[in-house]
């Protein structure tokens, strides 16, 4: 594994940075203290220019190269999730009902471990824009980032970006070419019968023989009404109604989200839960209203891009530490955005076993930060070489 020997070297100050971080996990946009912590590493690496205040907390740093040339994106999220941590390690999270379980903290002191190599060695043309975002998790961050101008005020030209990944080998890059992860929508159904006694249910209309009957019809788009060889998931995960056993209640709410890589699939979804909703609440005589949100877009590689990034990856860790055809996950990342608006791609990085993201014993494995700061600086030095 052909690990930048100086970025090896910064293996003990990014563990030092990322386990401060976890310390103090923030959520969605609100984060000044970890925008805070990032602003001051940035000042003590020496970075040329750094822009505060970008999506509330975001940050946009330049490192300049020698000479003119085009400007490349590296992006880290930061943000933490609403989780009570489990780990038990001696930085767990100082902030009660928030943790780092998503490996951000790590993400994060990679693009700074980059960063210090960047700043110091400079061997590369044009510039270097460090996007540092919130609230990838809730709020759609790099969204706001775009819409505030960022890629046009700083002319980055191409994005990139890596996730951790548990449970993959450790050191191991995975990526594909277009789709890498999928679209993340939101559906809410409100249910309207007539509640009563419990003993009596032909004096009412009952929201929950009706709820129980759409939940059941909303299965069949995926296995009826979409091509089986092709992607898609709509998962009810919410529930509610009723009080007491002995009243049939008035309403009932069904909640879940909906994954998909494709606009005319998500079209169908839309359509068939339309007609779905409608028509089995008819069917109980009750009334029922469908709330479609439209999430993140789906991830989506840049076929020139990724590949590029794949032959990056493989130069960081070997000819069998890429893996260039991964079969697309229906998690959802805003990096979307970016992605949209520029050419770029997106990666994960195996870490090892472990539990997994989103989970209250999740921790980020600092020994793939090197192998990470080491893909973002070779990234740059192959984009954009001194001529």
């Amino acid at each position: 594994m052909a690990i930048i020997n100086r970025i090896g070297d910064l293996g003990p100050k990014m563990a030092e940075w990322r386990q401060h971080l976890h310390t103090i996990p923030e959520l969605s946009f609100d984060c000044p203290k970890t925008s805070a912590f990032i602003h001051d590493r940035l000042e003590e690496i020496g970075v040329d220019a750094i822009h505060d205040g970008i999506a509330q907390t975001g940050i946009v740093a330049i490192i300049e190269g020698q000479g003119d040339g085009p400007t490349i994106g590296l992006r880290a999220d930061f943000d933490a999730l609403p989780i009570s941590e489990e780990t038990g390690v001696a930085y767990a999270s100082t902030h009660p009902g928030k943790m780092h379980a998503c490996g951000h903290d790590g993400h994060t002191a990679m693009l700074l471990g980059a960063a210090q190599y960047l700043t110091e060695t400079r061997n590369f043309a044009g510039r270097v824009a460090l996007i540092f975002q919130p609230a990838e998790e809730d709020g759609g961050g790099a969204e706001v980032m775009v819409r505030e101008g960022i890629l046009d005020t700083f002319d980055i030209g191409q994005v990139y970006a890596i996730h951790n990944a548990p449970g993959k080998d450790f050191g191991k890059f995975h990526t594909t070419t277009g789709p890498i992860m999928a679209a993340c929508d939101t559906f809410t159904i409100n249910i309207t019968g007539k509640g009563g006694h419990g003993a009596r249910p032909y004096d009412c209309v009952d929201p929950v023989v009706a709820a129980c009957g759409i939940v059941t019809a909303l299965q069949t788009i995926v296995s009826r009404n979409h091509n089986t060889n092709a992607s898609l998931v709509v998962s009810v995960t919410q529930i509610h109604t009723g009080t007491t056993d002995n009243v049939i209640p008035e309403t009932a709410y069904i909640n879940g989200t909906v994954r998909t890589f494709d606009k005319e699939v998500q079209a169908m979804v839309v359509r068939r839960m339309e007609e779905v909703v409608a028509g089995q609440a008819a069917a109980y005589g009750c009334t029922a209203t469908l709330e479609f949100e439209f999430g993140y877009p789906p991830t989506v590689n840049d076929v020139d891009k990724s590949a590029f990034a794949a032959r990056v990856a493989a130069d960081v860790a070997g000819a069998d530490g890429i893996e260039d055809a991964m079969t697309p996950v229906m998690g959802a990342e805003d990096f979307a955005y970016m992605l949209e608006a520029r050419p770029g791609a997106y990666l994960m990085l195996g870490q090892g076993d472990g539990a997994g993201v989103h989970h209250p014993k999740y921790n980020f494995n600092d020994e793939i930060a090197p192998i990470g700061a080491s893909f973002f600086a070779r990234l740059v030095e192959t984009a954009q070489p001194l001529r």
